[in-house]
């Protein structure tokens, strides 16, 4: 082990163990909600940009395709499960969390025993991208349960106000899909305890990410990663809420005692794009042992959305529809710029992600205005999240090293 991974290994954060407690039990309850002992809630299969918050606060456990794609690319299954998929037909240029999820639903396969908890019903918003509407079709037919679809017009300069009443007209339709498909009457006083909840993760996961804005950071963006699934799966419970204080005040207590998540950190950089799941350690450790942080990425920072709680219902219509992913290349230019000066980046690092067309087409574009307003270099690195069949890992060694030392 070199000296460069040990003192990675140091800056280990501790709470990382009550986040995976948080998650395991999470996955427990939904894969035994049916047993007789269960706690006989309904199966909800959600997008990871979908409003949570309205099956948190019907009791309905949300499931997410996405992050179990997430998990089988960091478990390094993900190409055997999507050729599963290709062998039924599908292209290998559909996105690799559908391949892999098709895979892993036809096998009862993946990265959980026995496979995800098979849905009651469905729950499709097309903030992140048009795939997840045909992903989901598939799966209702598959499972042969109900598909609620969320659409969310594009923001191409400004936001429409009658776009987020065209969404908050669908959020009182979602209410009443929930109602018939539950047979629970929706409570105004119940969905506004979830959505306090909510606002307080929502802040809490702010600050937590606020605290890379430290010279040096205690925090890299390979760590939000790991620790952003809570924010994504259970928004809205106390669980969140009380794990995310936890966090925070590790970070802060991080920052006084001098402890740097990248030892003896020189450069600060900013990572645009899904991660690239089956590589992370990897990359963390090259970007450390090159003394260069990531300090914050457009990622986990979609997941900070603004609910006021004076109005839940409207603010949520709003903020979903404003996602990172559901934006024009102008509007993702002002917000990567205001994040590069926010965290005091030397660069940016671009993961051009065969997988998510949305998240990479412009991305050439994106970094040559990113150049030309910040007078700081970009790299593209060329990858799929979870498809390791089309990686270099030599390739993007020598990338990564030749951009730190133009820095």
């Amino acid at each position: 082990m070199s000296a460069e991974d040990k003192g990675l290994l140091t800056s280990k954060i501790q709470a990382t163990e009550q986040m995976k407690q948080l998650i395991t039990n999470y996955y427990i309850e939904a894969k035994t909600t049916r047993l007789p002992e269960g706690t006989h809630k309904p199966v909800c299969w959600i997008t990871s940009g979908g409003p949570v918050e309205f099956l948190i606060a019907m009791d309905v456990i949300p499931v997410y395709p996405e992050n179990h794609g997430a998990m089988c690319g960091a478990s390094h299954i993900a190409p055997e499960l999507a050729e599963v998929a290709e062998n039924m037909g599908f292209s290998r240029d559909v996105c690799s969390y559908a391949r892999l999820d098709i895979g892993a639903a036809v096998t009862k396969g993946g990265a959980i025993p026995g496979g995800l908890p098979e849905p009651d019903f469905l729950l499709c918003c097309n903030n992140i991208c048009g795939t997840v509407i045909k992903w989901y079709e598939e799966l209702a037919r598959f499972f042969n349960v109900p598909l609620f679809l969320m659409d969310t017009p594009f923001i191409h300069k400004e936001k429409p106000e009658h776009a987020t009443e065209y969404v908050k007209k669908q959020c009182l339709e979602l209410i009443s899909f929930l109602e018939e498909k539950t047979g629970k009457a929706f409570s105004l006083d119940r969905f506004a305890e979830v959505a306090m909840l909510s606002v307080e993760a929502v802040d809490l996961w702010k600050g937590v990410l606020k605290t890379a804005e430290h010279k040096p950071s205690p925090f890299t963006c390979f760590d939000a990663f790991i620790h952003m699934a809570p924010i994504v799966t259970l928004r809205g419970t106390q669980q969140v809420v009380d794990y995310y204080k936890l966090l925070r005040q590790e970070m802060e207590n991080r920052i006084e005692q001098g402890i740097s998540a990248v030892p003896e950190e020189k450069f600060r950089l900013i990572w645009d794009n899904i991660p690239i799941w089956y590589e992370m350690r990897s990359l963390g450790n090259l970007f450390a042992q090159n003394h260069a942080c990531l300090v914050a990425d457009t990622y986990t920072t979609a997941w900070a959305i603004d609910i006021k709680i004076d109005d839940p219902l409207t603010s949520m219509a709003d903020a979903y529809t404003k996602v990172y992913l559901n934006i024009s290349i102008d509007l993702m230019l002002d917000q990567l710029v205001a994040l590069m000066e926010k965290f005091s980046a030397d660069g940016l690092v671009m993961h051009s992600n065969r997988s998510c067309k949305p998240y990479s087409l412009g991305q050439y574009d994106l970094s040559r205005a990113i150049t030309e307003r910040t007078g700081k270099p970009a790299l593209i690195i060329e990858a799929d999240m979870t498809d390791s069949r089309v990686y270099s890992e030599a390739q993007t060694r020598e990338r990564v090293e030749a951009f730190i030392e133009s820095l």
